[in-house]
């Protein structure tokens, strides 16, 4: 059967931490969107991974699939495959041949048009890793992948073609003097030429290309468990997201199959989790209805949960802005992707406050809406109508991991029963601690 893990929110949900629990009864874990833009923090044993690229199920030595929805910085990849070796982990990770790669170019072309438009509203608060720029490539059919590092004829090819339009583009609208010593290794080709030829060499060696669509098809046919990961979240998906303040792909559950290979009947037929933070983050610009910092104290309130949850992104380093938990987002995602249940993380952040709210629903021009608008203007127009919880206190959460749900405090448990309700889905799991062994089970999705 096959597992979709998503997203429901804004990124930073905890994703990795469910990838990594239930991926132990998975086969394959594939990542079907995004590149190194996507953090995720992988805690096995009271040791930290910090993984950017490689699929979480890497380190529970699962098969591990960067899909044709992916954009793969080479570099990134090898450095974290190479670290994981070093720290005695044995990664086995395959690339699909239609992914396609992000180049030197796109890196500085992504960092110098996100400064352009640092002054404006648009600005996306992009990690400048070239994600947007290697998305624009492949829908503009100018782009490179993997496949194409394996031909050395087809790579010069590409190159000789794409490489002089980036050079016009950075020289003749952002006035870039590409052949400084800074950047001029990105837009000379040869220099392209040489090194992506050597990482097409090292890709072939170790055996990582492969046609994904066939090759998880095969396994899937065999009677092996899939795992989809999703990277980012539904609200900053290009397509259903707060646009423009959006990635350049597709984190909802639809991207699993175009970002694979499988048809959606077979990524349909299975589960899909919608991961939950219990409250509310975001890196970037963009509306947040719920954002603690209307006053002095809503501010020093975001600051105790940004700092007791460690909401700073894995790859940035950016403090994330806080929220209350926003129930018209998560009734957006439930719709978007069709969840079969839930998993909801960073309860016990949320222990030992004076209140805990939730933004039941909005107003928008003195009417109450339960969604989120189509628009982002709309969406920042929305007043939140808050719902109040009784709060709970801070237990010993490793203690309530081990002992079930029934010891989880008794608001925090009217607290969940209401999100599993008002998105008529049912909660899979409870994140009480950033460890494998620190989330509270309910049902397994490979059981279902």
């Amino acid at each position: 059967m096959t597992v979709t893990i998503v997203g429901s929110q804004l990124g930073d949900e905890g994703k990795g931490a469910l990838v990594d629990l239930w991926g132990g009864d998975a086969d394959v874990v594939v990542r079907y969107q995004g590149g190194d833009n996507a953090g995720h923090t992988v805690v096995e044993g009271g040791t930290e991974y910090k993984l950017s690229l490689v699929p979480s199920g890497a380190v529970r030595g699962k098969v591990g699939v960067l899909g044709n929805g992916c954009v793969v910085n080479p570099n990134t990849l090898f450095s974290e495959i190479d670290e994981l070796r070093d720290r005695g982990l044995d990664p086995d990770v395959r690339v699909a041949e239609r992914a396609h790669v992000i180049l030197p170019y796109h890196r500085v072309l992504d960092g110098i048009e996100e400064e352009a438009k640092s002054g404006s509203n648009l600005a996306a608060g992009t990690t400048k890793r070239g994600i947007g720029p290697t998305y624009e490539d492949k829908a503009g059919r100018r782009g490179i992948r993997i496949g194409d590092l394996l031909d050395p004829d087809i790579l010069r090819d590409r190159l000789e073609y794409v490489v002089p339009q980036k050079r016009a583009l950075a020289e003749s609208v952002y006035a870039l003097d590409v052949d400084d010593g800074e950047h001029a290794e990105a837009f000379d080709v040869e220099w392209l030429f040489e090194t992506y030829s050597a990482i097409g060499e090292r890709l072939a060696d170790e055996n990582m290309p492969v046609n994904a669509g066939d090759f998880l098809g095969k396994q899937f046919d065999a009677g092996n468990e899939l795992m989809f990961e999703g990277a980012q979240g539904t609200s900053i998906d290009i397509d259903h997201g707060i646009y423009p303040y959006v990635t350049s792909s597709n984190p909802t559950a639809g991207g699993a199959a175009t970002g694979s290979g499988l048809g959606p009947t077979v990524v349909g037929q299975g589960e899909v989790i919608g991961i939950v933070k219990a409250y509310l983050s975001r890196v970037g610009t963009g509306p947040l209805p719920t954002e603690l910092d209307n006053s002095d104290s809503e501010e020093a309130l975001a600051d105790f949960i940004r700092e007791k949850g460690g909401e700073f992104g894995t790859v940035t380093g950016r403090p994330r802005r806080i929220g209350w938990l926003d129930l018209p987002m998560l009734r957006h995602a439930t719709r978007a992707n069709g969840f079969t249940g839930i998993a909801v993380n960073h309860i016990d952040v949320l222990a030992g406050l004076d209140e805990v709210n939730v933004g039941h629903a909005y107003t928008l021009h003195g009417e109450t809406i339960e969604t989120m608008p189509a628009t982002t203007e709309k969406w920042g127009e929305c007043e939140p109508v808050l719902k109040s919880f009784e709060p709970w206190p801070e237990v010993d959460w490793s203690a309530v991991a081990t002992e079930g749900y029934d010891a989880i405090p008794d608001a925090a448990q009217e607290y969940l029963q209401y999100i599993s309700d008002e998105l008529d889905v049912p909660i899979y799991a409870i994140g009480v601690g950033p460890d494998r062994e620190e989330t509270v089970h309910v049902e397994n999705p490979f059981d279902q």
